[in-house]
């Protein structure tokens, strides 16, 4: 590739006469040598759709009409050796006279204002607003082929709204570079480049007068080696995004619709960002909607698995519900009052989501890499290291509507739940091993020592842990809420169908206890039961549409106590078991 040619951004400009003499030079290389005689860098240009002459090879050029017109030229376009505006570059056209909307997020650190320098001479073509063929060194607007005067709309239309459009004319220093976190020090040599004031422009990315790598990149971006030249997110490297060899089997929608790679790797960035015209203006989605970025791969046509489909069971996280929800600066926990929210980004860090397994049983698997979450303190942490403290951001100290289950003793929050409470409560093992040791239903290879994990009952009703084949997780079940197995709520006899899920670690019919045969041929486990946790022993919650009257449980000793309630027109007064 030949050496870039700077171009100043200063105004007004005064070209050196050594700069001048290289510039004109250059416009010999390219307009002069006759056919066959151009050194590479002109026919490559020539060959290019910046081309805008009668001989350009793009829908965009010149219409042969007269000399005058000269539309035989290619630089007239851009430059021209006499009477150029007070820009670089011996500019020959006019500036946009327009106010332009700058990239703007709430992740950003840069200070982006009005383009400038480069970038402003770009935008006379590529904002649409200025006619093709107007150019300061004829007194007639070169007409160009076919119905086009501006820049037709498209992805090379930026329009006047840049915030759709990676930022451009900011200063980008190593101080800003520490401060964004994500950022490389700034490039300092090579083909990447900032500008003499040490602003990123159009030009730090792309070559106007060459396109040897597509799209006028300075650089060739398979794998985003263009936008790793700046970019560092965190644990990048490890990522699935920056090293499977997954590819779109065909079926549509293309995944890739701006992009001539085959692979997840290869794609890397541009997975998941476009650098213009994005549909998501902050950071750069390629759609506006969070998950329509990542369906478009796994929906079965590039990952193995088909997760977009989970969202249209009965019970899902809700992901499609908000738009823009989800935002990397917002807060670990929601604060009361604020929408709530869940999308794929909230529950799996795309940077670094990848494909290792649990390291142990109750450690985070690689899709849950690199995200933060609560612990069973309360406290903020980052990255998490077991499941359960990801769920807790959202089922534990924020705000939260009505239980899906009235309940004798009502906790909305999932993490106090799971508490142990000066050894007067109970609970599911997820965050500590249960009080009880003596629970005799237990399935091998459970045991009162065992710990669970959210996901032991909160998963795919069609996953591996429910004997499937579909994806694991929570996306979506047959049941609700987002349970592996069915589990009824209804005062009907439970059974291992309907209560699948507590029959997966449970066995009720080998008369540990006999009384719990006998009950639940009459109702469900959930009607005396709480799942999560009690502040009192043996899970004890009791449904109060179905149990009334005093509803009081006490243990005597183990395995032994007393019940006053009513049930089924039955008064149980201190009744004993």
């Amino acid at each position: 590739m030949r050496p870039h040619l700077p171009i100043p951004p200063a105004e007004p400009f005064q070209p050196s006469p050594a700069w001048g003499f290289l510039f004109l030079a250059g416009l010999w290389l390219v307009c002069a040598s006759p056919a066959g005689a151009a050194v590479s860098a002109g026919a490559d240009f020539a060959r290019s759709k910046h081309n805008l002459s009668v001989s350009g090879v793009g829908a965009l050029r010149a219409k042969a009409v007269s000399a005058d017109q000269a539309s035989s030229e290619m630089c007239i376009f851009c430059h021209t050796p006499h009477t150029s505006a007070r820009q670089a570059a011996l500019w020959n056209r006019s500036d946009a006279t327009v106010t332009y909307t700058p990239y703007s997020s709430s992740t950003t650190k840069a200070l982006i204002g009005q383009p400038t320098g480069a970038s402003r001479l770009c935008l006379s073509c590529h904002d649409g607003t200025v006619a093709m063929g107007m150019v300061k060194s004829r007194s007639r607007s070169i007409t160009l082929q076919g119905a086009a005067v501006v820049m037709p709309k498209g992805r090379s239309n930026l329009g006047t709204d840049l915030s759709d459009d990676h930022p451009i004319s900011f200063r980008y220093t190593a101080a800003l570079a520490a401060q964004q976190g994500d950022l490389q020090s700034p490039p300092r040599s090579g083909p990447v480049h900032l500008d003499a004031n040490g602003e990123m422009q159009c030009t730090t990315c792309h070559d106007p007068h060459e396109n040897n790598n597509g799209k006028f990149l300075i650089v060739n971006n398979t794998g985003s080696a263009l936008c790793l030249t700046c970019h560092n997110p965190e644990a990048w490297t490890q990522g699935a995004h920056s090293y499977s060899p997954k590819r779109w089997n065909g079926l549509a929608p293309n995944p890739w619709p701006h992009t001539d790679e085959k692979t997840v790797a290869a794609n890397a960035c541009e997975n998941c960002h476009s650098p213009h015209n994005a549909g998501g203006k902050q950071r750069l989605l390629n759609y506006q909607s969070e998950e329509q970025n990542c369906y478009p791969c796994h929906n079965g046509n590039v990952a193995a698995k088909n997760v977009q489909a989970e969202f249209n069971k009965a019970s899902v996280h809700p992901v499609m519900a908000t738009t823009g929800g989800h935002d990397p600066a917002e807060p670990t926990l929601v604060s009361a009052g604020a929408t709530r929210h869940v999308e794929c980004a909230d529950c799996h860090n795309p940077h670094a989501a990848n494909t290792t397994g649990k390291p142990t049983p109750l450690a985070v698997s690689g899709a849950l890499a690199g995200l933060r979450g609560i612990n069973n303190a309360g406290a903020r942490i980052s990255p998490i290291t077991y499941e359960y403290e990801l769920c807790f951001r959202c089922h534990a100290d924020t705000a939260k509507g009505p239980a899906r289950v009235n309940r004798q003793f009502p906790q909305l929050n999932t993490r106090l739940e799971f508490q142990d409470v000066n050894g007067q409560n109970s609970f599911h093992p997820v965050v500590m091993p249960g009080r009880n040791v003596n629970v005799l239903s237990l399935k091998h290879p459970w045991t009162t020592a065992s710990l669970i994990t959210c996901g032991d009952c909160h998963n795919n009703d069609t996953g591996p842990g429910a004997g499937g084949s579909g994806p694991a997780g929570p996306h979506g079940s047959a049941y609700a809420p987002l349970l592996e197995r069915p589990m009824s709520y209804a005062d009907t006899a439970a059974n291992s169908a309907n209560s699948a899920l507590c029959y997966k670690c449970h066995e009720f019919s080998n008369n540990a206890w006999r009384d719990h045969v006998r009950h639940i041929g009459y109702t469900a486990c959930g009607t005396c039961h709480d799942p999560h946790g009690s502040p009192i022993a043996h899970l004890m919650n009791f449904d109060p549409g179905i149990v009334t009257g005093a509803r009081n449980y006490q243990t005597t000793v183990p395995g032994h106590g007393t019940c006053t309630l009513l049930c089924h027109g039955k008064d149980h007064a201190s009744a004993k078991y």
